[in-house]
């Protein structure tokens, strides 16, 4: 491939984008493993604290195509810097901020650069490999996510229960700064598309496709999302896990995520949409099972770890699957799938909350994921239907630059 970098380097440019993704997972997930914590010490109810969840997602929903479209032109490295920065202030925020509503701002803030940040990332890394390894290195990049979860969010779990919940934030703060100077000197200048402008990244958006492939990631995400927001005091208060344990299991569905990540790229690169399919049925399964088992403590482990691989086969496939059907444009294609799966976080975490307030009890979050995995599948059953009848739309991607 001209232009190409070598292949050390490449495992090398990989890893340290990967680590912004580490931080931005740990950043997204511990607030799910804090929620008693941080209600406490604010002074609100659980419920009412995951608004905070639903503020960072809603971040990531405005951020990620505002951010990718009006920034078309800047050189991607530059791009993934400028977003890191971005993340540290959000998270720094988040550490000091004085009471819930400006938690809420600073998870906001926080939000800004996530989806953006993995949709770049996602471009630098298939622009850096050749064609038939894109999917394999998308889910390279995504190994930061889901590294996240079996070492960030445990230790920053642990951290906020036995030191405080600010100091966790705090340590996802110096991630992002770590991340800067990775990023800075590991990673090669990546040139924006010699015709990306904002009216061509927003041209995306005109694509019967990309809006299913969005709706799939809304809805059939906000399932997982329903358990997940809420998954600490499921397993402290039906289950019957101690408070200690907590941290364990979220790594365990780390585990389960970095099981998936792998998984999907390499199915991605085979099928897509068969990958899609195949995922979006596992999650139903997973959480009706979840809802009917989950007050025993080895099911309530064993279908977490399930929700992990789930939820990545359907992540990865879907980035996929956004560059595939936009690809005069897959910087925003990218960038929008984590604005789509933010508001499945934020329809989630809300949808969580209500059917828990109006005292159905926490195992009603997975009827609630059961359901809207049900209206993913049908969406994108419909698309797939409607695909059959287009001509498939060009493929390629321009490569990096081999200097940094």
């Amino acid at each position: 491939m001209s232009g190409e970098i070598r292949t050390g380097r490449v495992g090398i440019a990989l890893t340290a984008v990967a680590l912004g993704g580490f931080g931005i997972g740990t950043s997204e997930f511990a607030a799910m493993g804090l929620l008693p914590e941080m209600a406490g010490s604010l002074g609100v109810s659980i419920p009412t604290m995951g608004y905070g969840i639903s503020a960072y997602a809603l971040g990531v929903v405005v951020g990620a195509p505002l951010i990718t479209a009006l920034t078309a032109r800047l050189d991607r490295k530059l791009l993934l810097l400028g977003l890191m920065v971005a993340f540290l202030v959000g998270n720094g925020l988040s550490a000091i901020a004085p009471n819930a509503p400006l938690v809420f701002l600073a998870r906001f803030i926080a939000g800004l650069p996530h989806g953006a940040y993995f949709g770049i990332a996602s471009v630098v890394a298939a622009r850096l490999v050749s064609p038939e390894r894109r999917g394999r290195a998308v889910a390279g990049v995504m190994m930061g996510l889901t590294v996240s979860n079996i070492v960030g969010v445990p230790v920053a779990t642990a951290v906020g229960q036995h030191v405080h919940w600010r100091a966790a934030y705090g340590m996802i703060a110096a991630i992002g700064l770590l991340t800067i100077v990775a990023v800075h000197l590991l990673v090669p200048l990546v040139p924006a598309a010699a015709h990306a402008t904002i009216k061509t990244e927003l041209g995306a958006f005109r694509r019967p496709q990309v809006w299913f492939a969005l709706v799939t990631g809304i809805v059939g995400f906000g399932g997982m999302f329903a358990v997940y927001s809420y998954v600490s005091p499921t397993l402290t208060e039906v289950s019957g896990l101690s408070a200690g344990g907590v941290p364990w299991v979220l790594a365990v569905f780390g585990v389960g995520m970095t099981v998936g990540t792998l998984l999907g790229g390499r199915l991605a690169d085979l099928s897509i949409m068969g990958t899609l399919l195949g995922g979006m049925v596992g999650m139903l399964a997973v959480l009706v099972l979840f809802a009917t088992t989950a007050q025993y403590i080895p099911a309530a482990v064993f279908l977490i770890f399930l929700i992990g691989v789930a939820c990545q086969v359907i992540g990865t496939a879907l980035t996929m699957r956004l560059m595939a059907v936009s690809p005069d444009a897959p910087a925003l294609a990218a960038s929008s799938n984590h604005s789509a799966l933010n508001l499945a976080n934020a329809a989630g975490a809300w949808l969580g909350g209500m059917v828990i307030a109006a005292g159905y009890g926490y195992l009603s979050t997975a009827w609630v994921g059961a359901v809207l995995s049900v209206a993913g599948l049908v969406v994108l059953s419909v698309s797939r239907m409607m695909e059959r009848a287009q001509p498939p739309l060009p493929a390629g991607l321009p490569t990096a630059r081999t200097g940094s």
